[in-house]
């Protein structure tokens, strides 16, 4: 069995507004830049029909396949579910929001063959090209919880919490099965891991959008990411991020 060169995951949680739409756009520039790709959308849980979509969106599109959380366990989980079950050597997760157009994706492919482990959209490095700004209040909120992880958790990067990444296939196993946050806090985790593990991280600037429709709650969900910081720290001084990993077959994940 031949396998992809790149694996695109998008976590989807009641996506049935605009999931078949990031399909479209998602599966397009696949095939107008012939990339040998394909698409996880990894469902969490959905109440709405996304999970139906993805599935009719799928019978005419090969690269796309779904797959179905037990529960509701939340993007951390969701994006580990799929990058874990991916084929590709480079494999990346996006949002079901398309904020940072997927076409952005050569710019972490780039710098993964240009040597990083991993590659991380960076929606502050070229601030110029967020082409819709988030409201004032958002970014306040965004910057400082940035500030907060960084100092915390010794991270240098300027955007810790875009959702647009890449990783080899080495790194990803490793990182990905030494995760323990399932929810919103998961990013900072991810890269405390990568530094930890030794791994290379490129920032690359990204094009960006708000989109009105996000549902994350800077003051109830930054509280609950605070914590997840304190547990990042508390793992780490456990040694929980030290052990090792198993590298998972590719033939292992077929069914």
């Amino acid at each position: 069995m031949s396998y992809p060169q790149y694996s695109i995951v998008i976590p989807a949680l009641n996506e049935a507004a605009r999931i078949s739409h990031a399909l479209e756009a998602v599966v397009g520039c696949i095939r107008r830049r012939g990339w040998s790709a394909e698409v996880v959308v990894v469902d969490d849980g959905s109440r709405d029909r996304t999970a139906e979509l993805v599935r009719a969106f799928a019978a005419n599109a090969p690269e796309v396949r779904l797959l179905r959380n037990p529960a509701n366990r939340g993007k951390g989980y969701s994006v580990r579910n799929g990058l874990l079950h991916s084929f590709g050597e480079v494999v990346m997760f996006t949002d079901a929001d398309l904020s940072a157009p997927i076409e952005e994706a050569e710019g972490l492919f780039a710098a993964i063959a240009a040597g990083a482990d991993i590659a991380i959209g960076s929606r502050w490095l070229e601030r110029t090209r967020q082409t819709i700004r988030q409201p004032l209040y958002r970014q306040f909120f965004g910057r400082c919880f940035n500030v907060v992880t960084r100092a915390v958790m010794r991270l240098p990067y300027a955007d810790t919490q875009c959702g647009f990444k890449a990783f080899t296939r080495a790194a990803a196993q490793t990182v990905f099965q030494l995760q323990t946050i399932e929810r919103w806090g998961f990013d900072p985790e991810i890269l405390f891991i990568a530094r930890k593990r030794g791994y290379r991280v490129a920032e690359v600037p990204v094009s960006w959008a708000h989109d009105e429709r996000t549902r994350i709650s800077y003051l109830k969900d930054g509280m609950r990411m605070l914590q997840d910081i304190a547990i990042v720290r508390w793992n780490a001084l456990l040694g929980r991020y030290n052990k090792p990993v198993e590298r998972i077959p590719r033939a292992s994940l077929i069914k």
